[in-house]
Order: structure tokens, then C-alpha cells, then sequence
């Protein structure tokens, strides 16, 4: 990691006049290169290489009633500004977060299933999987409940203005957005001691949507339990009223993993979507799942996903059913 010190904090110190002055803070810079194959089969993919860089900035000080505060940017897949975030930890309210990324709320526990690399439908077969984001999938606010918690437990509370997923530039804003997403709010808990290995975790979003959409409501819930170097795991999520008033998303989540060593790990994982209607229009059953291996060495590690996708888009023609596989090489410093 290369460390870039005495860089000047002023445009976030001046905006935080109010709270309390600021200590002098530094700027860390870490990053990485990933170069990839995929191949789909029966699918024409031309050039099956592609390659992704990834830079990440975090700035981090401490004001002078003991809260500090720490700035992300992240520039991922050759692509400018990415994610950011702003967040300030306080000595006993917790942590206060602004994020523009994604990732938090309901967002941060949308997949936790174990696996050697990606997501299932984080591989080069993409799946069209819809499932939980919430509040946090968008530009929001999320408070990390820090007080009165017993030991191991988290307790998440997000909320946004409009959950249209647009990020905004300073003093600017989105506008009218076509998906009428409004108001939104998250609650997430998690758990790692309850007992010996187990990660428990639940979440609840409330997105207000026009009269003939309805609110939009997501959930999920689920665990992982880890032994020895196998770690496994379940979980079920539902959306209600995505975009249409009258359907809604099921899906069931299971993976397991094995770190054979500190270098070498396998996975299996899979996830069930069942996009179901309250008329009488059938439902459709999307199904995926992926066979991942990481392998490390210094800097460097090998990954490779074979993926295989039934009803893609939850669309059951023939060229909706794909098999494919991603091979990486990532090099990080």
C-alpha cells in the first residue's frame, strides 16, 4: 500500500466547521488490476477478455471531541468516482455514514453466502437476479447503532430521500425518476455470538412508491455457520411490488465453502428467484449456480467461476438457459 501523507483535508474539515475542528489527517491509497476470460457457451461473446482497475482513497482525521471521521473514493472497473463515502464514528452514538456506493442498509447483507470469489450472479453468466437493495442501494444515510448492544451484535438504520439510485455531484440533485421510488428506510441486524461460528443477520426495507405501484417492501433473513476452514449458509429474501403492482420475488440462497489452505479455497453456491403474480399470469422460476475456485500466492491469485444460469431475466426461452465460465488473474498493492 502506498501512503500518501500531509494531504490537506480543508474542503471536509471547512464543511464539518460546525461539529468541531478537525486534527490534521491522511490519505491512504491502495489499489489493484484484475485481467479476465469469459466464455458463454453457444453465445457468441467476440473478445472474451476484459480487464478492470481499481483504485481506492481513504482519508481519515479526528475532530476535536473525539469523533473521528474517514472518506472513501473508490474508482473500480475503469470507471471514474465509482463509490464514496463520508463517515463519521462518534465516542458513544456510533457510527454516521453518507455513502454513495451501495452497500449499506439492506444493501450491505443482500448476498452473504459463502464463496470462493463472486456472488452467483456475480460471474460472467449474469443472471438478471432481482433481490434486496433498499434504502441503501441508493445514495443514503445510515446510522451504525453504537450503544447499549450486546457483544457481537450490529444494528443498522439507513434511510434516503428518494431511492432512484442516483448519485449527485455537490449542490446538485436528481429530479423526477420514471420508477417513482420515494422515501425509503432500512433496519438491518446482524449477529456473530449467538454461538460458536454462527453470523446471524435480518433486514426490512420500506420504499414509497405512487398509489398504483404501492409501497415497495423487502426482507431477508438468514445465517452462515463456520467450522474449521467450512463455512455454510442459508438464506431467503422477498421484494413485493418491484416496479408492478401485483407481483413479487422469492428467493432462496445456499453456499458453501472449504478454505483448503491459506492460499487455496473452493465453493458451491446457488440461488432460486421465483418471480410470482397475484393475477393469474404464471410464475417464473429463475435458477442459478456457480462452482468457484481462489487460489493465492504473494500479490496475486488466480480465481476461476463456472456458472450456469436456467430462465435468465426470469425469461424461459432457450437463449435464457447459459453456461459459461470467468477466469481471472487479480494483482493487488
Amino acid at each position: 500500500m502506498n501512503k500518501l501523507t500531509k494531504v490537506g483535508v480543508s474542503a471536509l474539515c471547512g464543511s464539518l466547521a460546525s461539529i468541531a475542528a478537525a486534527n490534521a489527517g491522511a490519505m491512504n491509497v491502495s489499489g489493484g488490476a484484475t485481467a479476465t476470460y469469459t466464455t458463454v457457451d453457444d453465445v457468441v461473446v467476440g473478445n472474451p477478455l476484459g480487464m478492470a482497475t481499481a483504485l481506492t482513497f481513504t482519508g481519515n482525521g479526528e475532530l476535536d471531541n473525539g469523533s473521528t471521521f474517514v472518506v472513501t473514493i473508490a474508482l473500480t472497473n475503469k470507471a471514474g468516482y465509482t463509490a464514496s463515502s463520508i463517515a463519521v464514528t462518534t465516542p458513544s452514538m456510533g457510527t454516521f455514514t453518507y455513502d454513495e456506493g451501495g452497500g449499506t442498509g439492506l444493501d450491505r447483507i443482500d448476498d452473504m453466502m459463502p464463496t470462493a470469489w463472486e456472488e452467483v450472479d456475480g460471474t460472467g453468466v449474469a443472471m438478471g437476479l432481482r433481490t434486496v437493495a433498499g434504502a441503501g442501494g441508493s445514495a443514503d444515510i445510515e446510522w451504525n447503532v453504537g450503544m447499549g448492544l450486546p457483544d457481537g451484535m450490529n444494528a443498522y438504520v439507513s434511510v434516503s430521500p428518494e431511492a432512484s439510485g442516483s448519485k449527485n455531484a455537490n449542490k446538485s440533485f436528481s429530479g423526477p425518476n420514471a420508477t417513482h421510488e420515494g422515501y425509503a428506510w432500512d433496519v438491518v441486524v446482524t449477529h456473530n455470538a449467538l454461538s460458536e461460528g454462527v453470523n446471524f443477520f435480518a433486514g426490512y426495507s420500506d420504499i414509497s412508491q405512487n398509489s398504483t405501484l404501492g409501497d415497495r417492501k423487502e426482507g431477508t433473513i438468514g445465517l452462515t455457520y463456520a467450522v474449521g476452514g467450512i463455512t455454510v449458509g442459508y438464506q431467503r429474501s422477498r421484494i413485493n411490488s418491484p416496479g408492478a403492482a401485483d407481483n413479487y420475488y422469492e428467493n432462496d440462497a445456499y453456499g458453501i465453502s472449504f478454505a483448503v489452505n491459506d492460499d487455496l479455497t473452493i465453493s458451491y453456491a446457488g440461488v432460486q428467484s421465483t418471480r410470482n403474480f397475484d393475477s393469474n399470469i404464471c410464475s417464473v422460476e429463475l435458477d442459478g449456480e456457480t462452482l468457484q475456485l481462489s487460489y493465492s500466492f504473494g500479490g496475486a491469485s488466480i480465481k476461476i467461476a463456472e456458472a450456469s444460469v436456467d430462465n435468465k431475466n426470469y425469461l424461459t426461452a432457450a437463449a435464457n438457459q447459459r453456461d459459461g465460465r470467468t477466469i481471472a488473474l487479480t494483482l493487488a498493492f
